[in-house]
């Protein structure tokens, strides 16, 4: 690992303001363990929301690929529902030492602007896509209303998506909600008695 190039990718990113990409190192001391975030694209389902991803750097990156997902839950052909995992030939054998980390979120902006049904990582919502675009983008674009408030969505990283809709359905505010799990490391039970006790 060279940490003068991450360091190199994280400014870089930084510096340039006008692609609303951020990337940023969450614990200070591990270079390894990086987030990101970037605006859904205008004109598509995701515009609005606020996304974040989770940047693993494996110990001989750049030489090897990173590995990516999401932190936020997106509706698209080519993530995973359930684990925000990324089909994207970039971060798999189309890799190369050249590309940058903003590189990486950036063409993955660009996978939620132009969906590959045809290679899925999640084939219902593939199927979703193809049978029905008008009730597939009225799906992603409640998700991104629910997941990818711009307010709370790096607010959300770490926590379990479910847990929070399960708890918002029952009343309480989202904000509330994810203040309350963030309080006692993500127990639902223990979240609902902070926030009926007002905590």
């Amino acid at each position: 690992m060279d940490p003068r190039r991450i360091e190199r990718e994280i400014r870089q990113c930084r510096l340039d303001k006008s692609s609303g990409v951020e990337i940023f190192i969450p614990e200070e001391s591990n270079m390894l363990h990086l987030k990101a975030s970037f605006p859904g694209p205008a004109a598509t389902p995701y515009e609005g929301g606020k996304f974040v991803l989770n940047i693993e750097l494996p110990n001989d990156y750049p030489f090897k690929a990173p590995k990516v997902k999401f932190d936020t839950r997106v509706y698209h052909p080519n993530v995973s529902s359930q684990t925000g995992a990324i089909c994207l030939d970039i971060l798999k054998d189309a890799w190369s030492p050249v590309l940058t980390l903003k590189t990486v979120v950036i063409s993955i902006q660009s996978l939620l602007f132009d969906p590959v049904p045809d290679d899925p990582q999640d084939a219902e919502v593939a199927n979703h896509y193809r049978s029905n675009r008008e009730s597939f983008n009225a799906k992603a674009r409640e998700w991104t209303r629910i997941y990818a408030d711009p307010n709370t969505s790096l607010d959300m990283a770490g926590l379990d998506p479910g847990a929070i809709t399960r708890l918002v359905e029952m009343g309480f505010g989202r904000k509330d909600v994810i203040g309350a799990l963030r309080k006692v490391n993500g127990n639902e039970e223990q979240a609902v008695d902070a926030l009926l006790n007002g905590l």
